[in-house]
């Protein structure tokens, strides 16, 4: 006696769905693999010339005037470390450096700000043209506008002072953009909210909206404060006495000093020491500039 079975209650038989995980899970390894050693290359590509500083600077200085190639310090030796601040103007040139940048950094944080809440939450005659003049900014490049700022500064006698180096670069065009697109994302509620409470203008701007903008304002401080630290060209243009030399073009002189030129660890060891800074800065707030880049970009 033969059972007939109905074609729908057939069950076919689905290929086990872990077959095909080790394949996926091979491959899924196999990208993060490929993306980590990536980023070790690009990170060594990056880390040889610091490693390459390090060894210079650990060395005798008799040693490298005959090899000065090697990565593994010969001689090895702290003097020049020790000596970084006890030769030339070297501190005279770090505290020219701190001053400038943090000025810079705090004012140009701080106009940027209320810049970027002007053109994000107050309405103006004019406001899209202004807006678009400052955009401008960031097609012209700054050595374009070398010879205009040199002549108006030495007009007013302000060169080798600390406005004329912090004065031309709190007008940040990039600032004022990174800003305004960080204030257009606040809903407009919350502004509402505040001036039914009885808040004014300022009272809105400092209490509630920038305590809101804090991981931008972070992020632009960094970038602030790694350009106008690293900035070379317009504090060798304005500040022409050793006195008001900024670390980086105080390090630069002394390259052009043959007797500084025998000394080349001890050249090394100060450089090392002039970026000490910003490694700090990148260690101590990397989380706030990625969480600053992200939530301007609107990503919150």
């Amino acid at each position: 006696m033969s059972t007939v079975v109905s074609p729908s209650r057939v069950k076919t038989l689905d290929a086990p769905s872990g077959i095909l995980e080790p394949r996926q899970s091979f491959r899924r390894v196999s990208g993060t693999a490929w993306y980590h050693i990536a980023m070790v290359i690009a990170a060594l590509v990056w880390l040889i010339p610091m490693f390459w500083m390090t060894s210079l600077a650990l060395t005798d200085n008799e040693a490298l005037t005959k090899n000065t190639t090697s990565l593994i310090p010969q001689d090895l030796t702290l003097d020049n470390f020790l000596g970084v601040f006890s030769v030339g103007l070297t501190s005279q040139w770090f505290l020219n450096s701190a001053i400038v940048t943090l000025g810079t950094t705090v004012l140009t944080v701080f106009l940027c700000a209320m810049a970027g809440y002007a053109f994000a939450k107050i309405d103006f005659r004019g406001k899209t043209v202004v807006y678009a003049s400052v955009l401008a900014g960031l097609m012209i490049p700054k050595e374009a506008m070398f010879i205009p700022l040199f002549t108006m500064f030495a007009d007013w006698e302000m060169h080798n002072t600390y406005g004329a180096l912090i004065l031309p670069r709190i007008a940040a065009p990039l600032g004022v953009f990174l800003m305004t697109q960080f204030f257009s994302k606040v809903p407009d509620e919350v502004e509402e909210a505040a001036r039914l409470d009885g808040a004014g203008p300022w009272r809105v701007f400092f209490s509630i909206m920038l305590p809101l903008a804090r991981p931008s304002m972070v992020a632009l401080a960094i970038f602030t404060f790694v350009q106008t630290w690293n900035d070379y060209l317009w504090p060798l243009v304005s500040a022409t006495k050793a006195e008001m030399f900024t670390i980086t073009t105080g390090l630069a002189s002394l390259q052009g000093n043959f007797a500084q030129a025998t000394e080349l660890g001890s050249l090394m060891a100060r450089g090392l020491v002039g970026s000490l800074p910003l490694l700090i800065i990148f260690v101590l707030f990397q989380k706030h500039l990625i969480r600053g880049i992200a939530m301007t970009s609107g990503d919150k």
